[in-house]
């Protein structure tokens, strides 16, 4: 019998060391959304008017991928400069894990930027865009669809290129941008 019941312990004790307590991203976006210092968005594909505009068959299967964005974006200030360096490396944490791979590095005039990727070779469930700058802030922008084609991903860029977006609704976030 107690050999029962050290078996059960181990077999217990083992499922509970083997569930990770590692953050997710989606989590992370719900915890942060109740943060002040965010501002936090959810934008469906409809708005980025990707419907209006002339795309090839191929540029049209690619949006017809893509579902919503979800943007959280922290606007530094001298009074949360610990929080904010607090979450640039739970982020940078979260995308360091195993479901993500990154794309490419970038420099670009609001600060450094990374695009990861979650998903196989052939499919894309989610890509990750996220830009720091030690004097704005920081951006997080996760692009979520089904079966992305990661080639088709710069297509996807031309075909926003091609649609009239005009980015209303995103007054805050551009404010937040140019500081």
């Amino acid at each position: 019998m107690k050999k029962v019941y050290l078996v059960i312990v181990m077999v217990i004790g083992f499922t509970i060391s083997s569930c990770s307590s590692e953050q997710s991203l989606q989590q992370y976006f719900i915890a942060s959304s109740e943060n002040p210092n965010f501002m936090s968005f959810d934008l469906p594909s409809s708005l980025l008017n990707l419907e209006k505009a002339e795309l090839s068959e191929t540029q049209k299967k690619t949006a017809s991928s893509l579902k919503k964005l979800n943007i959280l974006a922290f606007q530094k200030k001298e009074n949360n400069t610990a929080d904010y360096e607090l979450q640039k490396a739970a982020i940078k944490t979260i995308l360091k894990g195993s479901d993500f791979s990154e794309l490419m590095k970038m420099n670009t005039s609001f600060g450094k930027a990374t695009i990861q990727l979650k998903g196989d070779d052939d499919t894309i469930d989610e890509i990750v865009i996220y830009g720091d700058n030690d004097e704005k802030g920081l951006i997080l922008v996760r692009v979520l669809g089904d079966d992305m084609n990661p080639a088709s991903f710069v297509q996807l860029i031309q075909a926003m290129e091609k649609s009239d977006f005009d980015g209303k609704g995103l007054e805050q976030l551009g404010n937040l941008i140019k500081g």
